[in-house]
């Protein structure tokens, strides 16, 4: 690829979702989670275009080529007392890297998180994607290192839910 191609930034659109889907796998299989990635384009379409989106996608493209993604949705803090945005998946394309397509959807995002008056512009990382580290420091992100992120899901996610009868 053309390390002086040009990275252009667009919402995604319903015609996106297999795309999107297929950079999932991908990002899931980069890292090492690929028996976790279950979605499906229909389940996809519903959160992202359905009558409640759970989520907004940012596509970046070089030429008619789909080089990545950000998905991310608002939170809120009650510290702050304003909205957040969350940045669930950043995935580019392992020949688009390098072009400025991944620092192009963070501006993207924090553009967005500005114009909606967003106090925080947060997500996660995993410890071993140094590289990924750096890149984020590099831009003036600040890893968060007292808080643990917690999950429940699955049959755990069953019981708490569970109506008491």
């Amino acid at each position: 690829m053309n390390p002086h191609a040009t990275c252009r930034i667009s919402p995604a659109g319903p015609a996106d979702v297999p795309e999107i889907l297929a950079m999932v796998r991908e990002l899931a299989e980069f890292e090492h989670l690929l028996h976790e990635a279950v979605a499906t384009e229909e389940g996809l379409a519903a959160a992202l275009f359905g009558p409640r989106p759970y989520a907004e996608v940012l596509i970046a493209r070089v030429g008619a080529d789909t080089a990545g993604f950000a998905l991310f949705f608002h939170n809120y803090s009650t510290f702050v007392g304003k909205p957040g945005i969350y940045l669930e998946d950043l995935f580019v394309r392992s020949r688009f890297r390098g072009q400025g397509c991944g620092k192009a959807l963070l501006k993207a995002v924090g553009r967005l998180a500005v114009e909606r008056g967003c106090g925080r512009f947060e997500w996660s990382v995993l410890d071993w994607n140094q590289q990924a580290i750096d890149f984020y420091l590099s831009i003036g992100a600040k890893p968060m290192s007292d808080w643990t992120i917690m999950r429940v899901a699955g049959k755990a996610l069953e019981t708490l839910g569970a109506r008491a009868e």
